[in-house]
């Protein structure tokens, strides 16, 4: 990671810090974009605001202990405001996410938000899905058959971490990383598809769900999507 990215990144979470409100129930992503994001909220409790964190990750639970914020494990009510970065954005602010592994709970927070807020450098934008490896999250019990059903949409793939130490998932399970010849050129349609997959547990496609991504470039972070609450 080049210096420069890193400050388009931590510009991207930092204008995403704009849209915390005292009180608000607030769903903390994954990966080195949010990171600067739970690091900025925990400032904020620390400067006296009260607001309470819904972890993805244990990684990011660790974190967010660390900076002083309260968390939450279960949910009664929506949560106020999901922010977390991705590895893919399309011109419809569809996403790819999961190659930090934590796609199933990143997902399970995302749903769970009345507003979505994803943050990324302008690296991240694409026009279609498809050009790095699609994660799918998989159970271990006979996770062969479940590679060969894939393959059998015509997918290319590789178990995450390899055969003898797999990559695990916070929820014990595995990562098949997808590769799609030629990009996924209908990521709604595909991703009912995937979910058809006896054994699959979910994907790293996130359709329809994004309300705002904040793009950092050399210009400053700017919003598309729904820009409400100042941004």
């Amino acid at each position: 990671m080049t210096l420069l990215t890193d400050e388009l990144k931590q510009a991207a979470a930092y204008k995403a810090l704009e849209l915390v409100q005292d009180g608000m129930l607030v769903g903390l992503g994954s990966g080195s974009t949010a990171r600067f994001f739970t690091e900025g909220v925990g400032r904020l409790v620390a400067e006296g605001m009260k607001v309470r964190g819904v972890p993805t990750s244990r990684a990011t639970a660790e974190l967010a202990a660390e900076v002083g914020i309260p968390i939450v494990t279960e949910l009664v009510g929506p949560i106020d405001l999901a922010v977390d970065g991705a590895d893919e954005v399309d011109p419809s602010l569809n996403l790819i996410k999961g190659r930090g592994g934590a796609l199933f709970r990143e997902k399970l927070v995302a749903t769970a938000s009345k507003r979505f807020v994803v943050v990324v450098d302008e690296s991240k934008m694409v026009k279609q899905l498809g050009a790095g490896v699609l994660p799918v999250e998989v159970l271990p019990f006979l996770w062969r058959s479940s590679a060969e059903r894939l393959a059998g949409l015509g997918l290319s793939l590789v178990i995450r971490g390899g055969e003898e130490t797999p990559f695990i998932t916070d929820n014990g399970n595995l990562i098949l990383d997808v590769t799609v010849e030629g990009g996924i050129k209908s990521p709604g349609d595909f991703g009912v598809e995937l979910k058809k997959i006896t054994g699959v547990v979910e994907h790293g496609l996130f359709v329809g769900m994004t309300d705002t991504v904040i793009v950092a470039g050399p210009e400053g972070p700017k919003a598309l999507g729904r820009a409400s609450s100042g941004i």
